[in-house]
Order: C-alpha cells, then sequence, then structure tokens
C-alpha cells in the first residue's frame, strides 16, 4: 500500500482534530512497515521514510499553532 505524502499546504487546511487522527494513521501505518520489514521484503521501503516525514509535519504545524496561541 502506498502512502498518501501530505503537503504542507494541505496540512495547513485540516483542522486539530482532523491532524490528530491523520498523526495516529500514520503512526500506525509506520509500525505495521516496521514490522514487516523485519520479517520480510517492504514492496516500497521509501513508504517508511514517507510516514516518518508526514508525521513530523503533521507535528510541526500543530506545534506553530500552539506557539502562535500562545503568543496571541
Amino acid at each position: 500500500m502506498a502512502l498518501e505524502k501530505l503537503t504542507l499546504a494541505a496540512i495547513r487546511e485540516m483542522t486539530d482534530v482532523e491532524i490528530h487522527g491523520k498523526i495516529a494513521e500514520f503512526e500506525r501505518e509506520r509500525f505495521t512497515l516496521r514490522f514487516k520489514a523485519a520479517s520480510e521484503v517492504l514492496p516500497n521501503p521509501m513508504d517508511l521514510k514517507t510516514a516518518r516525514r508526514t508525521v513530523a509535519r503533521l507535528k510541526t504545524v500543530l506545534a506553530e499553532r500552539a506557539a502562535k496561541a500562545k503568543r496571541a
């Protein structure tokens, strides 16, 4: 299964609840991929990198929003 790569613009349009849902979804998929990688060859090993970076993007947007709310 190929993971979707969310763009920063698409992430910024999401609500906080949607972002938290996507983080959970990508973390679950990342766990599954790591487990499969240990026991078999992955069809697309780059999915691990994509999942990790997408989670980082999602968390970055949440942190930016929290910092902005704290300043206001």
